[in-house]
């Protein structure tokens, strides 16, 4: 982390007041590690000795600027968001040091695990997605569809289903509809209906900004009142949390169950929700991660049955967030709609009132096309007049990204055997997966060799989360620090191999427990060797 940064961080945190007799400004007395305040002040450098990044955070705080950090939404103030948090700044720093020349760090490359960001760590776009956007952004690229085969290897399919998206959103550069194009929309449903085996209305998709904005969005209608409660798995992806506080809403968190795959606790969700309906939160919704994020956990159908069972008898809504669907290592995924369904066919009426939302992202999976941010939510079950204040929501900000619309429709209908791009298709396909399957079990191998670690075998998603069990020191040393053990333990992880993972704190975890997430993404093995090394020798520093 620059100076500059740091300086600018402890203004944030602790707000100038005056200038001392000496022209220096003062900060007000600082708190020592415990929280007391300490007997002096803290003189501050003048604005003739800084940088222009310092003068300019400087002066904001000299001048009557109408925001400060007192007077902002103190929601957004509150919001954390472990993954993009201090240790991925501090790495992006160490990343640009390399790029600079610097020679002093003791290691040669940052390796980003802190985030589920695939082309980012090299993972290859899928040619046919990458062709076919490439035409809807430079349609006149298709005034030439000779040159297009002969000279660039395209083939016919990638034209045709460049014309026809075309034909749908008219240019990339226009507005859609607010939901998504209509066209586009049409093509998820069917996607939809082929895997879960029952029907899908466009009607009921909205497109989104990456499956976030999804969340965001369903969370806004959701959260009527301060008291609003909804169930958050534990450990959960942080966007759950950092959303609810800038709702200010409550999270009401269960725990999953470690020893059980991460399997989902009825008893826990039935405790957490007693709980938090004695302390008066009105408890309107339970989210479930599957494949889990951070745990990469599958759940079964019955554990899919499980949740249903306690939406219904206790009215709750049903967020599904399926993005790592095709990421599933053991068993088969089922998503939450297929399992809806079927048992309202089973046993019709005691589930027909259930309300589901799944949500679905070209980010992750085989496509990994996070910076193009698309996505969608499905609704099941909601009320049409509540539907329409949805479409109203979404309507706010005009409609989702046309590209990434585009990027989408070639996810959910890829090509097909018989068609010109198939094989090239599923050769990538296959590759990415196998690729991510062999990567998380050398993964995980590694971990198994490390002393005092232990986790469960990957199932899904692009993550392990291994318990980890420090020193006594160790733990002291971090209390010292004022830091979280596991947050210790991941800064001086990064600090001497390069390698940025996230502690579970950032997730939350068990009482009593410490835990890290790290991707597999990455390729090779220098880096988990890394791990491996810098383990031993923190556990020798600290016994």
């Amino acid at each position: 982390m620059s100076w500059q940064y740091k300086l600018a961080s402890s203004m944030r945190a602790s707000p100038l007041r005056a200038l001392g007799p000496n022209g220096l400004l003062h900060r007000p007395a600082a708190r020592g590690a415990a929280g007391c305040l300490s007997a002096r002040s803290e003189p501050i450098m003048t604005q003739t000795t800084v940088s222009f990044t310092a003068k300019r955070t400087l002066s904001a705080v000299q001048t009557r600027k109408c925001l400060n950090v007192d007077n902002i939404n103190q929601q957004v103030k509150e919001a954390k968001y472990a993954v993009r948090g201090e240790l991925a700044v501090k790495a992006e720093t160490y990343r640009q040091r390399l790029i600079d020349g610097d020679k002093s760090l003791p290691f040669e490359s940052v390796i980003f695990a802190n985030i589920g960001n695939p082309q980012q760590l090299d993972q290859k776009p899928i040619t046919f997605f990458r062709q076919v956007l490439s035409l809807v952004e430079n349609p006149l690229l298709l005034k030439n569809p000779e040159v297009l085969k002969e000279s660039f290897g395209y083939k016919q399919d990638v034209i045709d289903r460049a014309q026809a998206l075309l034909a749908n959103v008219q240019s990339v550069g226009a507005y859609s509809h607010s939901q998504g194009a209509p066209g586009i929309r049409d093509s998820v449903a069917k996607f939809i209906e082929k895997r879960d085996g029952f029907p899908a209305n466009p009607q009921d998709l909205f497109l989104t900004s990456g499956a976030s904005s999804g969340v965001s969005t369903i969370l806004n209608v959701i959260c009527n009142d301060p008291k609003a409660g909804i169930l958050v798995p534990i450990p959960q992806y942080p966007l759950y949390t950092a959303s609810l506080t800038l709702l200010n809403a409550r999270c009401v968190p269960y725990l999953l169950e470690e020893d059980k795959a991460w399997g989902t606790d009825v008893n826990a969700i039935l405790k957490s929700m007693e709980e938090a309906k004695a302390a008066g939160t009105d408890v309107r919704a339970i989210v479930v991660i599957n494949p889990g994020n951070p745990t990469g956990a599958s759940l079964s159908v019955d554990d899919i049955k499980k949740v249903l069972d306690v939406a219904a008898a206790e009215n709750l809504v049903v967020i599904a967030d399926e993005v790592y669907q095709t990421n599933v290592f053991k068993g088969e995924f089922v998503s939450f709609k297929k399992r809806l369904r079927q048992l309202q066919q089973e046993q019709p009426g005691k589930y027909d009132d259930v309300e589901l939302v799944s949500l679905h992202s070209i980010s992750k999976g085989m496509v990994g096309e996070c910076g193009h941010r698309g996505g969608y939510f499905e609704l099941a079950g909601f009320d049409p007049l509540v539907q329409e204040q949805i479409y109203k929501l979404v309507s706010i900000g005009l409609c989702p990204p046309v590209v990434a619309q585009c990027l989408l429709e070639c996810m959910v209908n890829p090509p097909l055997e018989g068609e010109p791009s198939y094989p090239l298709y599923q050769k990538e396909y296959n590759s990415i997966s196998e690729g991510l399957r062999e990567r998380a079990h050398s993964l995980f191998n590694a971990f198994q060799r490390m002393e005092g670690v232990e986790l469960q075998e990957p199932q899904g998603a692009m993550y392990l989360f291994p318990t980890i069990h420090l020193p006594q020191k160790a733990i002291d040393a971090a209390a010292a620090e004022g830091r979280a053990a596991d947050e210790y333990y991941c800064l001086a992880l990064l600090d001497a191999t390069g390698v940025c993972v996230v502690p579970g704190s950032g997730f939350g975890q068990k009482e009593n427990t410490l835990h890290f997430r790290t991707t597999f993404l990455a390729p090779g093995i220098d880096w988990v060797e890394r791990i491996v090394k810098f383990h031993s020798e923190f556990l020798e520093k600290y016994r």
